[in-house]
C-alpha cells in the first residue's frame, strides 16, 4: 500500500472517488458532500490531496481545501474503498493530509466538519477540539460547499450556527509545547457527543 501527494497523473481515478464518496453516503444516510472530478482533479494538480493505491488499484483519498486567504484549511472528502476498509488505512490518509496541511500552511488552523464518529476520533488524536462553527472560517464558499448534503435544511434553519455535523479544529498556536504530555482522548466527551448525534438524527427523522 502507497500513500502519496497526488498529482496530475492520479487524474484517472477521480471518477471513481466521486463515485465511491457518493455511494459511501448513500450507505450511511448521512451527509456528506458531493464533488465533481472536475474539482478533485484541480486539486490533484494543485498538490492538494493525498491518494492510497495498492498497486495500481484505488484504496483512499483526501484532499485539502484553503479558505480565508489561508488562514484556515480543511481536510475533506476522506474516502476509503468498500476493498480496503477496516485495516486502519483512514487514520494512516488522516495523519498524511494532516502532516502535508501543516507542512503547506504552516500557520492555519485546520478544521472539520463531520458526522462521523470515527472520523472525529481520529481528528481527536492528532489535537483537533470540538468547537462551534463561529470559531471556522466565515468564508461563504465553504458553507455554500454544503448544498449538495442532504442535511443543508438543517444548515439553513439555524442559520449557519449548528447542523448534524460536529465543528473540529486544530489551532496550532493553542498546542502544547514539544515535551508536553499529549492529548488524551476523553472517551466520556465523545459518548456525550454520540449521545447529541443522535438525538438529532431521531429528531430530524420524526418530521
Amino acid at each position: 500500500m502507497e500513500i502519496v501527494i497526488a498529482n496530475k497523473s492520479h487524474s484517472v481515478y477521480a471518477e471513481l472517488i466521486c463515485n465511491t464518496i457518493a455511494e459511501a453516503a448513500q450507505v450511511r444516510g448521512t451527509g456528506i458532500a458531493k464533488r465533481k472530478p472536475e474539482y478533485i482533479i484541480t486539486k490533484m494538480e494543485n498538490g492538494n490531496a493525498v491518494i492510497a493505491l495498492d498497486g495500481d488499484k484505488f484504496a483512499g483519498f483526501c484532499y485539502i481545501e484553503a479558505w480565508s486567504h489561508g488562514k484556515f484549511v480543511a481536510n475533506s472528502g476522506l474516502i476509503v474503498h468498500p476493498d480496503f476498509r477496516n485495516i486502519g488505512l483512514a487514520k494512516q490518509i488522516k495523519q498524511k493530509i494532516f502532516d502535508h496541511s501543516r507542512t503547506k500552511f504552516p500557520e492555519a488552523k485546520v478544521f472539520s466538519i463531520t458526522t462521523g464518529l470515527a472520523v472525529m476520533k481520529m481528528n481527536s488524536d492528532l489535537g483537533y477540539k470540538p468547537v462551534t462553527f463561529s470559531e471556522l472560517t466565515d468564508d461563504q464558499t465553504f458553507w455554500n460547499g454544503c448544498q449538495t448534503c442532504k442535511n443543508y435544511d438543517v444548515l439553513q434553519r439555524t442559520d449557519q450556527k449548528m447542523c448534524l455535523c460536529t465543528g473540529m479544529l486544530y489551532d496550532p498556536l493553542k498546542q502544547k509545547a514539544p515535551g508536553s504530555q499529549e492529548h488524551v482522548y476523553d472517551k466520556k466527551v465523545w459518548t456525550r457527543l454520540k449521545n447529541i448525534k443522535q438525538s438529532m438524527f431521531l429528531k430530524k427523522d420524526k418530521k
